[in-house]
């Protein structure tokens, strides 16, 4: 299948360049993206400071909207909301609105599934059919921000796929979402979760973007690590946690580990010891995930006691430890329930 293309990925120079072969000068391309990624329009006909002809002509060659809203679920717990995108090829995608007293955070999908099969994960269930495009990124956001009427403070790339895995798309799109001429969203408002592949958290780093860089962990040793996480034979425990020191010295920016709690797997006295060890004089935070429930695994959430316990050991050993506020649980949006959406 064909389509036209896609305008709502490219940046201000890469228009520049796109309109020039139209004849148009330079000025045209700051409205138009301005239209598209301030204004956040569905069509050129509404892009009204354009000559009719132009908006002709744009729309003969250009698409501007690759999502499709399918299915909107609200909870009735907190009023997080999760939104069920179709894409053009008919692969299906989710993101989630959460709303706090500092802001309005919007998690998004990077990818159509994930193939970094994490044993615990509901993003891994089917596995990878294709890394999203940066429009398809932005448009996530967009959509949110344009039907909730909510300005997005926050974007957090954690729902299905793992972004480095994606990495010129997802690199692409930090540019863009924070672009002076766009929504403008600080990079210190934007967060990536990965579960950590090392030569693209380097070559990240490399780039000293002020985005928050948080790693999935999940066991802390290799041993442990391994047996939940098959990325973690390619890329060992020591070798992660070196790219992670290097991601601090180029960036200055302090690190989130992610600890998904499961009992009887992760949640044992000698773990959070290993835990405290593996943390250890290091500028990090790290952020206890008690475990969601996903239906096809038989993993476990621990009672509150042994949660709060487990937290009490790392304070008590100097790591500066939270537990995540879950939102979104009884529609299947919080952390770890995210997946390639299904019609049915």
């Amino acid at each position: 299948m064909s389509y036209k293309t896609d305008i709502l990925s490219l940046n201000m120079s890469q228009l520049e360049k796109e309109l020039d072969g139209l004849g148009c000068k330079n000025f045209r391309a700051k409205q138009i993206y301005q239209w598209l990624h301030t204004k956040l329009v569905d069509s050129f006909d509404e892009m009204t400071n354009l000559p009719s002809d132009l908006r002709v002509a744009l729309d003969d060659r250009y698409d501007i909207s690759p999502l499709t809203l399918v299915k909107k679920l609200e909870s009735k717990e907190d009023g997080t909301i999760k939104f069920l995108f179709k894409l053009r090829d008919e692969n299906v995608i989710e993101s989630v609105l959460m709303t706090y007293e500092h802001g309005n955070s919007v998690c998004i999908s990077s990818q159509a599934g994930c193939k970094m099969g994490c044993k615990f994960c509901a993003s891994a269930i089917g596995g990878l059919k294709r890394n999203l495009t940066v429009s398809e990124m932005l448009s996530q956001v967009y959509y949110i921000q344009k039907v909730s009427g909510k300005r997005v403070s926050n974007v957090v790339v954690m729902g299905t796929g793992e972004p480095l895995d994606n990495y010129h798309n997802f690199l692409s799109f930090v540019k863009m979402i924070t672009d002076e001429y766009g929504l403008n969203i600080s990079q210190r408002s934007i967060t990536v979760s990965t579960c950590g592949i090392t030569p693209k958290i380097e070559k990240l780093a490399n780039e000293k973007l002020q985005i928050n860089l948080a790693i999935s962990l999940h066991g802390a040793t290799q041993e442990k690590r391994e047996s939940l996480m098959p990325i973690a034979k390619k890329y060992p425990l020591a070798e992660l946690m070196d790219a992670c020191q290097y991601y601090y010295n180029m960036t200055k920016r302090r690190l989130t580990f992610e600890y998904n709690l499961m009992a009887g797997v992760n949640d044992k006295n000698e773990d959070a010891m290993e835990l405290s060890k593996l943390l250890a004089n290091r500028n990090c935070l790290l952020n206890l995930i008690p475990y969601n429930m996903v239906d096809i695994y038989d993993f476990q959430r621990p009672n509150k006691k042994s949660i709060i316990n487990f937290k009490n050991k790392l304070e008590k050993n100097g790591i500066n430890v939270t537990i995540r506020r879950e939102m979104g649980e009884d529609i299947d949006g919080a952390c770890g329930q995210l997946r390639r959406g299904s019609l049915e």
